[in-house]
Parts: structure tokens; C-alpha cells; sequence
């Protein structure tokens, strides 16, 4: 690899992809590419702390690595491969278990509580675990930089806790990643409830636009968004976070900035500005799917199975190290 610093990020295949994960997300893994090395994964085995149906979890995996290519994740820049498919990924979680993982580091996560709610002793084991499998998928790679929104920045450090305890104890294997905030208006929320991010496991369909919804569905999802009180159309987080998030979406889409929406729209109300964002985003999803559908499925497949042989290099050599310093080999 290069000189230039080491990226790892990966989106889990559970649910729908929404225009939350493309703006918050993807679009900025795209960008990066130019001035990092980047390994971005299909996360399946995060995927399987909740039930998966076998051939739902099939399609999901090669719909994410189609949506990763169509948004502009190039495989001549960037590593593209699926989790499962290298095994250096949960042999690491296993070791990083027994060596610098506590179980008060993972009572402690944000979101295992979250998730399992008042459940927390009827859960898998994995759903309490996952933090340390994803630790093991960032320090793998001498990954420096993981860009995570907000909600993820407890498990960077994690990641960065576990590191320092593994190389205080067995001398300088690991590189201490460090987070990497998205910056602002990258954090979509949902279209019911501005005070919730937009999430591809919400169980309100309405809260949330998939990239592989209709163009007509989405228009409807975005003429039932809610408001806030008043008619001004103004960017205001505090006081219209619903407007806000409109705005937000309009701009990353469109390209226009806020402050021109904002002068297009005075005097003008919701309803007009609601739907020109919904012919906006229709646009979008109309570009975005006719690309996805020009990948195949066999396309897709032989970028992974490329990314897993670049990507079981990188691990394999970390791994035969770990195993040296721990004593097994």
C-alpha cells in the first residue's frame, strides 16, 4: 500500500439502504477515495446478531456491493469485499476477546442498550459482543482513519481502548485508528420524527427513502413528511429540525446550497417547497437505480471475490503476527 493514511468503513446488509446512508455515508466514502486507501466492506456477519432470512441476507449482500459501485466506489481504487468472506475478521474478534476486552467495556455501549432494551439477558450474545468484531474489522488493516457518524464514535474508541491494551501487553502490533466526524448536514433524520435518525431498520416505512424505492413512492414519503409550525422556509435546526432535514436532503441532492433554497423559497410555503424536493429526489432515484441495474449480479460477485484476494493479503500477514506475539504460533 500507498503512503497515503489507511480507511476502513462497511455498512451491514440488514434492512433497505436509504438517501440517509447515500448523503451520510457513501458519498463521502467517494470523495475519499482520491486521497486515502480505502477498504470498504459488506458487513454481513453484524448483520446476523439479529434473525436474517438466508436468501433475503443473499440478496442484500450483492444489492449493498451493486449500491457501493453506483454511487462511485471505483474497485480500481478502493478495496470492495464481504466480511464472511475472510476469516481473519472473526479469528481477531475471538483473540481480541480474551486479550484487552472487558465486559464492562461492552455494558457500557450506547447502543447494545438501544437494541436490546429491557431484553438485555434474553439477547445473543453476539448483539452484546459485535463492538469487538467490528474493532477486529478496523484494526485488521492498520486502518488510521474510520469516518462514523456521531452515533458510532463509542465503538472508534473502543477500537482505540482495545488496541492500546493488546499492544501494551504484546508490544506494537496494532495502529490506533481515530474517528473521523462526518461534517454537519451529513446526518439525515427521519421523515415522522425529525429528533430520529433515518434508519433502514424503522419500522414506519414513511420515516425513511430507500435507493431502491420508486421514484412515485418516494414523491408521496416526501409529501407526507412532517413540518414544523410557522410557513417561513428558513434553516433553523433548533426550531424547525423537521424543515431543517428537508432542506438538508434538498441541497446534498441538488447541489443548490441552503442559503440559495432559502432565498428561491421566500414567501413561498411548505407545500411548494415539499414538492419541488420531491421531483428532486425522484430525479435522483431515477439516475441512481439506472445504474444500479446495469451492474449484474455476476459483476458484483467478481468485485468481491478481487477485494476478498487483495483484502486476505492484508489480513492474513496481521493475523500470522498476532498469533506469534499471543504464543499459538
Amino acid at each position: 500500500m500507498s503512503h497515503k493514511k489507511t480507511i476502513f468503513s462497511g455498512i451491514k446488509p440488514s434492512g433497505d439502504l436509504t438517501i440517509g446512508n447515500y448523503i451520510g455515508a457513501i458519498t463521502q466514502w467517494v470523495e475519499m477515495q482520491e486521497e486515502y486507501n480505502c477498504i470498504f466492506s459488506v458487513v454481513d456477519y453484524h448483520a446476523i446478531t439479529v434473525k436474517q432470512k438466508p436468501e433475503d441476507l443473499r440478496r442484500r449482500i450483492l444489492d449493498i456491493t451493486k449500491i457501493y459501485l453506483a454511487s462511485g466506489i471505483d474497485p480500481k481504487k478502493s478495496i470492495v469485499f464481504q466480511q464472511s468472506a475472510v476469516p481473519a475478521h472473526t479469528e481477531l474478534g475471538w483473540v481480541l476477546n480474551c486479550c484487552g476486552t472487558y465486559i464492562s467495556d461492552l455494558k457500557r455501549m450506547i447502543q447494545f442498550k438501544e437494541k436490546a432494551g429491557d431484553k438485555q439477558d434474553a439477547v445473543s450474545v453476539g448483539l452484546f459482543d459485535y463492538p469487538v468484531l467490528m474493532a477486529a474489522d478496523i484494526i485488521l488493516y492498520d486502518t488510521q482513519i474510520v469516518p462514523v457518524g456521531e452515533d458510532q464514535k463509542q465503538h472508534v474508541e473502543l477500537a482505540r481502548d482495545i488496541a492500546k491494551r493488546f499492544n501494551n501487553q504484546y508490544g506494537p502490533v496494532f495502529v490506533i485508528p481515530e474517528a473521523l466526524i462526518k461534517k454537519e448536514g451529513a446526518r439525515i433524520m427521519s421523515l415522522s420524527d425529525p429528533m430520529k435518525k433515518m434508519a433502514k431498520s424503522d419500522d414506519n416505512p414513511v420515516g425513511f427513502i430507500a435507493l431502491l424505492d420508486s421514484p412515485e413512492v418516494a414523491r408521496k414519503k416526501i409529501m407526507k413528511a412532517v413540518t414544523d409550525s410557522g410557513s417561513e422556509i428558513i434553516y433553523d435546526p433548533k426550531n424547525k429540525p423537521a424543515l431543517a432535514n428537508l432542506l438538508t436532503i434538498h441541497s446534498s441532492l441538488s447541489g443548490e446550497s441552503i442559503k440559495s433554497l432559502e432565498k428561491k423559497f421566500a414567501g413561498r410555503g411548505y407545500g411548494d417547497f415539499k414538492k419541488e424536493l420531491a421531483e428532486v429526489v425522484a430525479v435522483f432515484l431515477t439516475d441512481f437505480q439506472k445504474k444500479f441495474n446495469k451492474i449484474s449480479d455476476a459483476d458484483a460477485k467478481k468485485i468481491l471475490e478481487n477485494g476478498r484476494k487483495q483484502a486476505t493479503k492484508l489480513a492474513d500477514a496481521k493475523m500470522e503476527k498476532v498469533r506469534k506475539v499471543i504464543g499459538v504460533r
